[in-house]
């Protein structure tokens, strides 16, 4: 059947009846995800607290391609921007795709998370701590910009009928940055540079938590009142894994990186608070998982077809698989263990999919179509379905 997705640009449906092109006029900020999701199959795979012949080689290659990927992708938006600009002013303004400036940052900082923890295999540390230095402060100065932009948009210029769980997106951007930006602290010289980094980091934390519970509430209410998503941006929902697996993620890089960092009791402390977060928040990540899980279900068997938004299936169980990575090292438990591994194989399922759509689309050129026609919309895109 074919794909119900909108017919605005924010999904990139592989509809039957779109028109063919392989231009970069409609190439969103959303084509980030996919740079996200492959680089976090690389990075979770690498961390895995279970040994595995040939893992690390095959997560390193992994890395290797979200990196050539984010590299394409950024000398395409590029051109996207020069030759387009109409659009890419189009696509500010259009609050379905806004909030995907969130996955630029998120892209530059997963891929400079994984060239400092399996890069450094295959272009040694010294470059491997330069470019992750370049991809983290880009990464968090856009971050940090699109936490503060977006919203502001939303506010004031965007037309805005119901909440989306693409409005996490912008603001779980500097959640990135505060649990990878541990990575860089052995790199700097010990006292006030340390120190200042880490708490940055934490502040950072701070900022996504707040801004998360703010619109969380919003996103589950407007499906309590309006019913479930249209079927295209089903997927979506998984983008709240991002934020709770993300700050889980980050409560136990601060436990990690606080000894010799930060004076006690506060180092001790970091390590308590890792677990005593952590735990609460991974149990209301796999709730959140079920749910989701269960809507995506019923979307499928209600004809479902691939689009763009496929890719909420990776990053955001990705960040679920490092968070339960890091509560089975402070937990000793056989349990997270094992939660980690099973979400992994999730999330190398999901990508796999995803990535074969998506090469295929690309290669056919339906996923750089123009939108389709108004008529090819459903009439109703917030009624409630049954």
């Amino acid at each position: 059947m074919a794909s119900l997705a909108p017919s605005g640009p924010l999904v990139g449906a592989t509809a039957p009846d779109v028109r063919v092109s392989r231009s970069v006029r409609h190439l969103g900020p959303n084509w980030y995800a996919s740079v996200m999701g492959t680089s976090v199959v690389g990075t979770a795979g690498a961390a895995l607290p279970v040994a595995v012949p040939g893992l690390r080689t095959v997560c390193t290659a992994v890395w290797a391609l979200s990196l050539a990927m984010l590299l394409t992708l950024l000398a395409a938006r590029a051109a996207h921007w020069s030759r387009h600009r109409d659009q890419a002013r189009a696509h500010l303004l259009d609050p379905a795709m806004a909030p995907f400036y969130g996955c630029l940052s998120m892209a530059l900082l997963a891929v400079g998370g994984g060239t400092l923890t399996l890069g450094r295999d295959w272009i040694g540390l010294p470059a491997a701590v330069a470019l992750d230095t370049v991809l983290f402060t880009a990464g968090t100065v856009v971050g940090l910009v699109a936490a503060v932009a977006v919203p502001y948009l939303m506010v004031v210029r965007h037309r805005i009928e119901h909440a989306s769980p693409v409005w996490l997106l912008p603001v779980v951007a500097p959640m990135v940055s505060a649990a990878l930006g541990p990575l860089l602290l052995p790199h700097l010289p010990e006292g006030q540079a340390r120190q200042t980094l880490l708490l940055a980091c934490y502040a950072m934390f701070g900022i996504s938590l707040l801004a998360t519970l703010v619109m969380l509430p919003l996103v589950f209410g407007r499906l309590v009142v309006t019913g479930p998503l249209p079927l295209a941006l089903t997927p979506t929902l998984f983008l709240v894994l991002g934020p709770l697996g993300q700050s889980t993620t980050a409560a136990n890089a601060f436990a990690d990186s606080a000894a010799g960092v930060l004076p006690e009791p506060y180092a001790h402390g970091f390590g308590a608070f890792a677990v005593l977060y952590g735990v609460p928040v991974m149990g209301f990540a796999l709730l959140w998982l079920a749910l989701a899980g269960a809507m995506v279900v019923r979307a499928r068997r209600a004809g479902m077809g691939f689009a763009m938004t496929w890719w909420a299936f990776t990053f955001p169980v990705g960040t679920c698989v490092t968070g339960a990575e890091g509560l089975a090292r402070h937990t000793g438990l056989e349990a997270f263990r094992w939660l980690a591994v099973a979400l992994y194989v999730l999330l190398a399922a999901a990508w796999l999919v995803a990535g074969v759509h998506t090469l295929r689309g690309l290669v056919s050129g339906a996923l750089l179509a123009g939108p389709a026609p108004a008529a090819a919309a459903p009439a109703s895109a917030t009624a409630r379905t049954r």
